[in-house]
């Protein structure tokens, strides 16, 4: 008996689809601006990271091209699971393709996503020093 593909594509759970959800992010995320692509992230109440790609013709060209890219960034999110898994939030992805990830190599476009993710470790350390969350505050005993 022959063994059983067992699928590696991102769960429906962890997809943004609707229009709405694009916008929220886009609206009320931090953007991170990159070579090759754009990530813009907004917090989550979730268990886990959800993603949305895009696209668009004008940064990117014909369909073909598109959906490359989709695919390709699809394929850096879900790869770097375990750098996601050492952020301390859960957040809605947004990654925006630039035209030079077409032609980039896979070492290049891992480093610029890991890249990515330090910068969100980075800004989640800034808003945990300046006691943006209640608990924080009350258990730092600092005085600012």
């Amino acid at each position: 008996m022959a063994p059983v593909k067992v699928s590696e594509a991102l769960p429906k759970r962890r997809r943004l689809r609707a229009r709405a959800d694009f916008q929220k992010v886009y609206a009320e995320g931090q953007r991170y601006d990159g070579r090759l692509l754009a990530a813009f992230l907004r917090r989550n109440e979730l268990a886990e990271q959800r993603l949305g790609v895009t696209a668009s013709t004008k940064a990117i060209g014909k369909s073909v091209d598109r959906n490359r890219a989709k695919r390709l960034l699809r394929e850096l999110f879900r790869h770097s699971t375990a750098d996601l898994n050492g952020l301390q939030q859960t957040y809605d992805w947004v990654l925006n393709a630039k035209r030079p990830l077409l032609v980039s190599d896979e070492e290049h476009r891992f480093r610029e996503f890991r890249k990515i993710i330090a910068q969100v470790t980075q800004a989640e350390r800034r808003s945990e020093d300046w006691g943006s969350s209640p608990t924080v505050r009350e258990g730092s005993g600092s005085k600012r």
